[in-house]
C-alpha cells in the first residue's frame, strides 16, 4: 500500500492509474477505522481496480466547542486495517495540505435546504465543512465511484445533490450500515460511551425497528410515531436532537403516495451524540 501525505504525492499516482484504464474507488474518513469502515473498504475493492482511502480529521466541519481535539486518532493502527484490506493507497494529509492558505479557506461548498434541517439545525456549518472537503477530495483523487455508509444519511444526500449540482463525474455509492451485535450502529464515536451506556445505546435501533414495524403494518400518523420514538428514547436516558420520518428522496417531509422514507434520529448519551436510521419500503396495499 503506498502512503502519500500530500496533494503533490497523491495526483501523479491516481493520474498514472487513470492512464493505464483503471478504475479507482475512494473511501474518505476521518480514520480510527471499524468494522463499518473496513466494509466500505471491501466494497470498494470488488468495484473497482484500485482503492484509494484518505484519513484526514476535517477541523471545518467541526463547531467551536465540538470535539475536534478529542476526536480519535489511530493512524497506526488504521494502516495496519487497510493494508489487510489490500488498499492500494493512502492519503493521510495534514490540514496545512487540504487548506493550504488558511483553515478557513475564502470559498465554501454548501448545499442549502438539505444542509439546514436534521443534524444541520444541532450542528450549524457542519456540513458546510463536510460538502467542502468531500468536493476537494473528490477533485484530488478523481474517482470512478466513491463509497459513503448509509449511518449518515443526511450526509449521503447532501454527498449526491453536490455531485449532481457541480457536474463531478463519480458514482456515488451508499454501503449499509454495519451494526455490533446488539444492533448498535457502528461508529467512532461508540469510543466515547461506557460499557454500561454501549449496550444501552442499542436502544436506538431497536427504537427505530419497532417504528418502522408499525409504519409497515400501515401506521400512517407519523407525528405520533415520532413522537413515540423519542419518548422511548429519553424514558431510556437519551436526550434527543430530533426523531423524523422523511422521504428517501430528498429529505422532505412526506405525503400519503410516498412509499420509499426514512426515520432518522440523533440523540446524546453520556460524552456520545448518536445517530442511525433505518430505511423504509411501504406496501401500496396499506
Amino acid at each position: 500500500m503506498i502512503i502519500v501525505r500530500t496533494k503533490t504525492e497523491l495526483e501523479p499516482v491516481v493520474a498514472r492509474w487513470r492512464a493505464a484504464g483503471e478504475t479507482i474507488a475512494f473511501v474518505p474518513t476521518m480514520g480510527n477505522l471499524h468494522a463499518g469502515h473496513l466494509h466500505l473498504v471491501d466494497t470498494a475493492r470488488a468495484q473497482s481496480d484500485r482503492v484509494v482511502v484518505s484519513i484526514f480529521v476535517n477541523p471545518t466541519q467541526f463547531a467551536p466547542g465540538e470535539d475536534l481535539a478529542a476526536y480519535p486518532r489511530t493512524p497506526e493502527q488504521d494502516i495496519d486495517h487497510l493494508r489487510s484490506r489490500r488498499a492500494d493507497l493512502l492519503y493521510l494529509p495534514e490540514a496545512s495540505d487540504v487548506y493550504p492558505e488558511s483553515d478557513q479557506p475564502a470559498t465554501f461548498v454548501e448545499v442549502p435546504g438539505l444542509s439546514d434541517q436534521l443534524c444541520g439545525q444541532f450542528r450549524p456549518g457542519h456540513f458546510r465543512g463536510v460538502a467542502t472537503v468531500v468536493c476537494k477530495l473528490l477533485n484530488r483523487v478523481r474517482p470512478d465511484i466513491a463509497l459513503f455508509g448509509e449511518k449518515d444519511f443526511q450526509q449521503l444526500a447532501i454527498i449526491r445533490q453536490m455531485v449532481r449540482d457541480l457536474d463531478i463525474p463519480v458514482r456515488i455509492l451508499g454501503v449499509p450500515t454495519v451494526r455490533e451485535p446488539n444492533g448498535l450502529a457502528m461508529s467512532s464515536r461508540n469510543g466515547y460511551l461506557t460499557p454500561e451506556e454501549r449496550e444501552r445505546a442499542a436502544l436506538i435501533y431497536h427504537t427505530l425497528t419497532q417504528a418502522a414495524d408499525a409504519m409497515r403494518r400501515g401506521a400512517r400518523d407519523y407525528s405520533r410515531i415520532e413522537g413515540e420514538a423519542t419518548d422511548a428514547l429519553e424514558a431510556g436516558g437519551f436526550s434527543v436532537d430530533y426523531v423524523s420520518i422523511r422521504r428517501q428522496q430528498d429529505l422532505a417531509a412526506p405525503s400519503a403516495a410516498d412509499d420509499a422514507l426514512v426515520i432518522l434520529a440523533a440523540a446524546r448519551l453520556g460524552k456520545a451524540r448518536l445517530i442511525d436510521n433505518l430505511l423504509i419500503f411501504l406496501d401500496a396495499s396499506h
